[in-house]
């Protein structure tokens, strides 16, 4: 049955930070939640645990286990352990976990930049070096195109360097990275014997007929120095379940990621568990519905922006459902995010949070209804 993502929950008063963060007379098109409905079967699922009554403590889950190496192998070819697994209750937790548990305080940790947030701050907050290499950017008209530039990345790393954070496919600027642009990054990680920590994220949310290529999945070697961190919650709009994963084949490296947790790292809860086996066992079909009508959102974006507004730049993201908008020559004073909180009464994020090379852009949430993202679009242009 074909999903009507049409259709939103009305969603405030509901507690979302997406909803609430801002006033009423605010859009809100920043943070990465989407405007759909849940698949049925999670809901259906959570509310037969529901149900049962208790809420104890929870404990690990040989099926969800079980479940993750059958996707793996299903979707990437991809051959996993069940012990490889370890389970954590958010991405962002789960960068800081690894920044602790790779090298000591004033090692080096490099990123691209922009980048999401979490990327630039996970290495400072345990007390790492932050060394960024920016992505190189092209553009032709219109549209902005980022590769990573090989030569910066690889002056970046120096002696102290011992962990590369990788995201992909990335966010904001929506690059889902090929193979080979995946295995030159690997084989710089391997010429300076770095950690790679790879965010997945992402992953399901491709647009059109692009592929995810997991950089762990490209050859033993390289999945021996790879922590892999994925997730539900983009995929099927239950971030609030706080539900991840790291995949770690190395033994060693895994001990090292589960001591650096212990005692802070709260496990999964109860519903989370369910949640994330419901969406990884049921929900396919939703999925490819889903993607379908993000890829037309995209293609509406940006075929309005080009012609209603022409004097900015825009990508045409092959993953995610973030649009990264430059408005440097709109001739807007201060920050554009700013500008259109004020004018336009849309929130969307500042580039500036996504570090180097965000200046004068925004990042725009195009998860939601064609009609909510055509009216945030017309507010945006009639602001200027």
């Amino acid at each position: 049955m074909a999903i009507n993502f049409d259709v939103a929950p009305q969603r405030r008063g509901t507690d979302s930070a997406k909803w609430c963060y801002f006033g009423e007379d605010v859009l809100p098109m920043w943070v990465a939640d989407m405007d759909v409905r849940s698949p049925q079967p999670i809901i259906d699922a959570l509310q037969q645990r529901v149900a049962h009554g208790v809420f104890g403590y929870g404990w690990d889950s040989p099926s969800l286990r079980a479940t993750l190496v059958e996707r793996m192998q299903r979707l990437y070819n991809w051959t996993i352990q069940p012990e490889d697994i370890v389970f954590l209750p958010g991405l962002v937790s789960g960068l800081n976990v690894v920044n602790r548990a790779v090298g000591q305080a004033g090692d080096g940790v490099a990123v691209h930049t922009p980048v999401y947030g979490p990327f630039l701050s996970a290495p400072t907050n345990q007390g790492r070096k932050l060394q960024v290499a920016p992505l190189a950017v092209s553009t032709q008209g219109q549209r902005l195109h980022y590769t990573v530039d090989f030569d910066r990345f690889a002056t970046t790393i120096d002696n102290t360097t011992r962990l590369f954070i990788l995201c992909n496919p990335h966010n904001p600027v929506g690059r889902a990275f090929s193979r080979q642009e995946l295995l030159q990054m690997a084989a710089l990680c391997e010429e300076h014997d770095l950690v790679i920590c790879s965010d997945e994220i992402h992953c399901d949310l491709l647009m059109a007929d692009n592929r995810h290529i997991p950089i762990a999945r490209l050859a033993p070697e390289i999945a021996q120095r790879t922590i892999t961190l994925m997730a539900p919650s983009k995929t099927f709009n239950i971030p609030g379940l706080g539900a991840s994963f790291a995949i770690v084949q190395n033994a060693a490296l895994r001990k090292q990621l589960e001591t650096a947790a212990n005692g802070i790292v709260p496990h999964l809860n109860i519903l989370g568990m369910v949640a994330a086996e419901a969406a990884y066992t049921s929900c396919d079909d939703w999925l490819q519905e889903l993607n379908s009508y993000l890829t037309a959102n995209r293609d509406f974006a940006v075929a309005y922006l080009d012609e209603r507004l022409p004097a900015a730049r825009v990508t045409c993201p092959e993953a995610t459902y973030l649009l990264w908008l430059d408005c440097s020559s709109l001739g807007i004073e201060g920050t554009a995010a700013d500008f259109f909180l004020k004018q336009a009464k849309v929130a969307v994020n500042d580039g500036q949070w996504f570090g180097e090379g965000g200046a004068g852009f925004v990042r725009l949430n195009y998860g939601c209804p064609r009609a909510t993202l055509r009216a945030g679009l017309d507010m945006l242009v009639g602001s200027l």
